[in-house]
């Protein structure tokens, strides 16, 4: 069994990739204030939205990485593997921070704009009492919502060791340690700390955000078998997105206003929640992701079949294999693009201008560390022809 998870956890399909891609373009689009390109995003359809699709992939994407360490080298360089990625992605954090508030103090410092942007994303906290906020940020006993997800991702890493250990004895184990961590965390017995002086917990509970990861964790490992396509489960899938349309939709709750649909939305919350990761997002993501599933084909072969749409499709899984960069980018970049609409003005124009340019941005971006990763210093020189 050992050996056939080596080799289902070496497999990179093209969609894990290109949806990955996808999900840094509309994280991108999300981050950016008062973007109206935001109202067609997924999240504006149903329960679930982008930070499904980039912890799902990540669990995809980590059974790849990692596993093959666990399995060849021993439990104990896997672990080490994986805490090697803990510290890489910590110092991520941190150094996001750090920029970030670096470029919000210093255009409140230089530019009378009539607002203040260091309040804009919740850190005035830090600068008005850094002295006690600094040791909390550094400890993830502080956490501000803009900069949560990769702390929940930490959490979520250093699970892995756990999860793997207890799937080494039957993977059955593991799935159930999964679930049981979900509940708990469900149930309000793992919340941690987002702030020193109030009782506030992250934004996202990596206790709860687990679940979907390790699914396509257990995905990628073969541990987990998407069910074949049938047409039942196609129409079940499509019915269940279909379903969700009226309650998250609001212009469709404005024109189905005589539907007691914003009360039942509301009273959904505890199933929908995102700190959690309620039940109703899990559902949701799985329908949208079967289907995407099928709707790229057997190894992504559909995606890659239009001839005129290859290079578009190339770009886009470029930059969803290096989404940790790339995202890194995108978080500086949108608040950047905020403040070119606030200095411009808000119109289709200006909106279709500072979205494409930040895309451009991400890809170039992704292909530029794609470019430093393979090291090409290290490639020897080749020699120039001879002169006739």
């Amino acid at each position: 069994m050992a050996d056939r998870t080596a080799q289902a956890a070496q497999i990179r399909d093209p969609r894990l990739d290109f949806f990955r891609g996808v999900g840094m373009f509309i994280i991108y689009l999300a981050h950016t204030p008062r973007n109206s390109w935001t109202l067609w995003i997924p999240a504006r359809f149903g329960f679930s939205d982008a930070t499904e699709i980039f912890v799902y992939c990540s669990g995809v994407a980590s059974s790849i990485a990692f596993f093959k360490v666990f399995n060849r080298q021993g439990w104990l360089m896997g672990t080490a593997r994986v805490g090697f990625r803990i510290w890489q992605v910590y110092w991520a954090h941190v150094a996001l921070f750090v920029a970030l508030a670096a470029l919000l103090a210093g255009v409140d410092n230089l530019f009378d704009l009539g607002t203040r942007y260091k309040d804009s994303l919740g850190i005035g906290y830090f600068f008005n009492n850094t002295e006690s906020y600094l040791p909390a940020f550094l400890t993830l006993t502080y956490v501000p919502n803009y900069f949560d997800i990769l702390p929940m991702y930490l959490g979520i890493l250093a699970l892995m060791p756990l999860v793997v250990a207890i799937g080494r004895v039957d993977p059955r184990l593991a799935m159930a340690f999964v679930a049981a961590t979900w509940l708990a965390a469900n149930l309000g017995y793992l919340d941690l700390p987002a702030s020193p002086t109030t009782d506030r917990p992250w934004f996202f509970n990596p206790f709860a955000w687990q679940l979907i990861f390790f699914t396509g964790f257990f995905v990628g490992l073969g541990w987990i078998k998407p069910p074949k396509p049938t047409r039942v489960l196609i129409v079940v899938c499509i019915a269940i997105l279909a379903v969700t349309v009226p309650f998250a939709w609001y212009r469709a709750r404005n024109f189905l206003d005589f539907l007691p649909l914003a009360e039942i939305w509301k009273d959904l919350a505890p199933l929908r929640g995102k700190t959690d990761f309620g039940i109703l997002r899990y559902l949701h993501f799985l329908a949208l992701a079967y289907l995407a599933w099928i709707a790229a084909g057997e190894q992504g072969h559909r995606l890659m079949a239009v001839q005129r749409l290859r290079p578009l499709v190339d770009v886009v899984r470029k930059v969803g294999q290096q989404s940790l960069a790339v995202f890194l980018l995108s978080m500086f970049l949108a608040r950047v693009a905020g403040m070119v609409l606030d200095a411009i003005g808000r119109s289709h124009l200006t909106w279709a201008l500072v979205n494409l340019t930040g895309f451009v941005i991400l890809a170039l971006a992704a292909y530029a560390v794609a470019w430093v990763k393979s090291v090409p210093w290290q490639r020897p020189k080749q020699s120039q022809p001879a002169q006739p």
